[in-house]
């Protein structure tokens, strides 16, 4: 994602890929840290691949420090919590997309944010969020959790619409399509992940500043 994001920045192909490796390098030595180091080691990640950029180096900066916190965040998550919960994660994630997309193209309405991104509805948008919290109630009946789930899982569909939202701006005020073509017909890996990142990162806070999962009242 960040070799797609400085090439979409104009960073040229040699750039963007010594941006991307470091990016990915330091995202795995941040793994193997205490939490507070490997945050500060992410955000040098930021800075390093922003002083090999132009004008561009602001946009660099807040969409490398998405990804890179997110990504970080769902390694947490993953050996934290494990199997179960990636499957909540991803279910609520792919649910919001998929209702969304569906819901927008069956009931229509007003747009969301034509400017941005014209296909979106309110109708979609709303959909998304009530197949959250759906698939949050779900869990929360098959884990034990407490009803929160249910809110922590509308907050997370949010979260993943406003990342969806954040890529779309940045393709539209750098002039393309795609982040990418690495999967052929469907753009680029940080336009099929953007939304994710959006979750992870909220997530990564909500397990970083409450007890997860919610216990029961």
């Amino acid at each position: 994602m960040v070799w797609e994001l400085v090439r979409m920045l104009g960073g040229g192909a040699g750039r963007a890929g010594l941006i991307g490796i470091m990016a990915a390098l330091l995202l795995l030595v941040a793994k193997l840290l205490p939490v507070g180091f490997g945050l500060l080691l992410l955000l040098l990640a930021c800075l390093a691949g922003a002083v090999l950029l132009g004008k561009t180096r602001g946009l660099y900066i807040a969409h490398s420090a998405l990804i890179l916190f997110a990504g970080f965040g769902l390694l947490i998550h993953r050996e934290e919590f494990g199997l179960i919960w990636m499957i909540w994660l991803v279910l609520v994630v792919a649910g919001t997309d998929v209702f969304g997309y569906f819901a927008g193209r069956i009931i229509g309405g007003p747009k969301f944010w034509p400017r941005i991104s014209p296909k979106k509805t309110w109708s979609g948008t709303v959909a998304g969020w009530i197949c959250a919290g759906i698939v949050g109630a779900g869990f929360m009946k098959l884990t034990g959790s407490g009803v929160e789930l249910i809110g922590i899982s509308v907050a997370l569909s949010i979260a993943s619409q406003i990342g969806d939202i954040t890529e779309s701006a940045l393709k539209r005020r750098v002039g393309v399509k795609d982040s990418s073509t690495l999967l052929p017909g469907h753009g680029g890996v940080f336009d099929r992940f953007d939304g994710m990142l959006g979750a992870a990162l909220l997530l990564f806070l909500v397990e970083s500043l409450t007890e997860f999962p919610p216990m029961p009242l």
